[in-house]
């Protein structure tokens, strides 16, 4: 291992490195799929040339501009048969918090009506209901999903996610997060993207690897 010796006392001011260093962390873009009135958006291993294997040990996932065709929650599943069954069971932890365009109501908490699952196989939701009668209205967001191709290990994700809301008339902003395992120790090599209800009027997902 080289060692680095800046020559002008500060990194700011350093133009080149030796040999010996290395990128750690880089997002290598992997797909981007883009909706268009779409009931799914589907990322398969191997298909189409996506990369959900043991290439990486980190896989991301952005959510840009998800606009619904009907009110209705951003949720996702994974797959152990290429995509032939969405339906991995899985644990899950869901809080949210929330701010009126008005300022007239402000909070944040657990999220208890039954967007968390405990050993269930259905689509985990990853933000509150989202209005399609605001033609403004979106979701934006990312999944991290951790060594999906361990055969010994359940499967971990992270999501952050931001939507917007009516409110009742009263628009706001809603940040939730979600977390938890896809509990199985089989390969995950298939995520799916879906509204609750309805098809995904636009947006695009992108799929990134963690070098």
């Amino acid at each position: 291992m080289s060692i680095v010796k800046l020559n002008n006392r500060g990194v700011k001011n350093a133009t080149a490195f030796g040999s010996g260093v290395t990128a750690l962390g880089t997002m290598i873009l992997i797909k981007k799929l883009t909706a268009s009135s779409s009931a799914t958006l589907s990322f398969v291993d191997g298909s189409s040339d996506v990369v959900l294997d043991n290439t990486y040990k980190e896989y991301i996932f952005t959510f840009n501009n998800m606009h619904p065709a009907s009110s209705s929650k951003f949720t996702f599943n994974g797959s152990t048969d290429s995509g032939s069954n969405y339906n991995v069971t899985k644990t899950t932890t869901v809080f949210n918090a929330f701010h009126y365009e008005n300022d007239g109501n402000a909070n944040l908490g657990y999220d208890d009506d039954g967007s968390d699952i405990a050993q269930g196989t259905g689509f985990q939701s990853l933000t509150q209901y989202t209005p399609n009668t605001e033609n403004d209205g979106c979701v934006v967001g990312k999944l991290h999903l951790f060594n999906p191709s361990s055969t010994t290990f359940v499967k971990h994700f992270i999501s952050t996610a931001n939507s917007t809301h009516t409110g009742g008339g009263n628009p706001f902003t809603s940040n939730s997060f979600v977390a938890g395992y896809l509990n199985t120790t089989s390969a995950i090599d298939a995520i799916q993207f879906k509204f609750a209800s309805g098809n995904i009027d636009a947006g695009d997902i992108c799929l990134y690897g963690i070098n």
